[in-house]
């Protein structure tokens, strides 16, 4: 798997989406990478697959959701969300997939995948790695309801 950061102990990936987000594609290959990279998988995995929910805030019906980026500022803002969830909890890979771009209801807009030699760990990490993106993360978000888009606020600390 190209673009991962090998670093003592984790692996972590991380992949900016612009097509569909097929999570349990990325998951197998993931799965087969960590395979050949250890010669067996660890013995606790902890995933997560976000989709777009099908209304705004307000209940309105949302055609589409827009995730705008600086491309090369929002991977590495993300790897080093991942490194510092990884190091937090001592596992031993983390791979994320974000979607960018235009989004509609019902698709994967994220999958996160943490793997350790326990539950514990990868659960909190898991965890721990879903809050960061959600708070943190610089994307800026626009909603799509009856053909105008409306810029969600506070989305981001930029």
């Amino acid at each position: 798997m190209t673009g991962a950061i090998a670093k003592p102990g984790a692996w972590i990936q991380v992949v900016l989406e612009t097509e569909s987000l097929r999570p349990l594609i990325a998951l197998e290959r993931w799965q087969q990478h960590l395979a050949l990279q250890y010669g067996t998988l660890p013995a606790a995995e902890c995933t997560f697959v976000g989709r777009v929910r099908g209304t705004n805030a307000h209940g309105k019906a949302l055609e589409h959701l827009e995730l705008e980026h600086y491309p090369g500022m929002t991977k590495a803002h993300l790897e080093q969300l991942a490194i510092s969830s990884a190091e937090s909890h001592a596992v031993r890979a983390v791979v994320v997939h974000h979607r960018v771009g235009l989004i509609a209801p019902g698709e994967a807009i994220v999958l996160v995948a943490v793997a350790a030699d326990r539950r514990g760990p990868a659960q909190r990490c898991c965890q721990e790695l879903l809050e960061a993106l959600k708070h943190n993360a610089p994307f800026w978000k626009r909603e799509w309801c009856g053909g105008v888009g409306t810029w969600i606020e506070g989305n981001t600390p930029w």
